[in-house]
């Protein structure tokens, strides 16, 4: 096996945030022990509910968010370990992020070709008359028209925005692209187009990519395999061709059966009670307050990763992880009886 261009090893990332008066502060568990490797031209996709650690970990990621503890490391080097100058250079070079809504993510006091220009200029990549190439030839590679370079963020609708934003984000070339919730804030009619655009450019760039999202019919049909995380923990993977009908993880499933058209019936596996606080999160698996299967055993410890019988690739972390055999329909049928 090639060595992964970025692997986390036990990553925990804590927050401070004053809560309940002037001077206390509540520790976040925004990401404990996640571990995750990516391969070189693997397509990894990232689902959860709002607040599970999604973008947390992609920060993480392209060298955004130091880790409260564990290690990032990008070719093999640990990220945190490096001289400051150096790291800039290598996550700089080495990794790009599109995030969520272009309007905010771009200088909209710049013209477009001042804004893919500007990482040119900051790592000194080339003469002027080469930076000014590079542009134009980012500009052609995300499909925007020359009549656009000296227009302002503003003056563009937000497809054209959102593809200025990943011609930026591939300007020097880096090797892992991360996209944190690219299309959420796009017109569905775009939507579609800016997908295909990421798709296109990954294969022909040989790009790892890590794509971000609540939307797990696009994580899906975008990935090659498919991270699910739950407050803050990494709870299973498995290869894209499986992770909707062979899902293992109870939470997997009920997030499945909540999407339309991807597990029949429509209806969702009904979940109790609300997703619990990232400041004090549940003794154990986290999953269990809201679990059907869970009993006193998922409150002592954290499980351990299972790799799946039928696939190593495919693991997970659950007690009572859902068989095969079971349908949604019986699955249904066991929470509404525990519920």
């Amino acid at each position: 096996m090639t060595e992964p261009v970025l692997e986390l090893s036990g990553v925990h990332v804590v927050h401070r945030a004053r809560s309940g008066g002037l001077f206390r502060k509540d520790r976040v568990y925004a990401l404990t022990g996640a571990d995750l490797a990516i391969a070189a031209g693997e397509t990894v996709g990232v689902v959860g509910e709002s607040g599970c650690g999604k973008s947390t970990l992609a920060k993480v990621l392209v060298g955004v968010q130091q880790p409260t503890a564990g290690t990032a490391s990008f070719r093999g080097q640990d990220i945190w370990s490096m001289k400051p100058a150096e790291r800039r250079h290598a996550i700089g070079t080495g990794t790009g992020m599109i995030f969520q809504d272009p309007s905010t993510a771009l200088n909209r006091r710049l013209p477009v070709r001042r804004v893919l220009r500007d990482p040119l200029d900051v790592h000194h990549r080339g003469t002027v008359a080469q930076r000014n190439e590079r542009v134009k030839e980012l500009m052609a590679l995300v499909g925007l028209p020359r009549s656009v370079a000296d227009a302002l963020p503003g003056q563009l609708s937000g497809g054209q925005r959102q593809r200025v934003a990943i011609a930026r984000a591939l300007a020097l070339e880096p090797s892992l692209l991360v996209a944190d919730e690219p299309t959420s804030a796009l017109d569905v009619s775009v939507r579609a187009q800016i997908l295909n655009l990421l798709l296109d450019l990954k294969e022909r760039l040989g790009l790892s990519l890590v794509f971000v999202s609540h939307d797990i019919q696009t994580v899906r049909r975008m990935s090659d395999r498919v991270v699910t995380m739950y407050l803050g923990r990494i709870v299973e993977e498995a290869p894209a061709v499986r992770i909707a009908q062979r899902a293992r993880h109870p939470y997997t499933r009920a997030l499945f059966s909540a999407t339309p058209g991807l597990i029949s019936p429509i209806d969702p596996i009904p979940l109790t009670g609300p997703v619990p606080s990232a400041t004090r999160p549940p003794s154990g698996c986290p999953f269990r307050t809201r679990c059907w299967k869970a009993d006193d055993s998922c409150s002592g410890s954290m499980p351990d990763f299972e790799p799946d019988a039928a696939d190593p690739a495919h693991r997970f972390r659950c007690y009572h992880p859902v068989v095969e055999r079971e349908s949604t329909d019986d699955l249904i049928t066991q929470a509404l009886e525990r519920s």
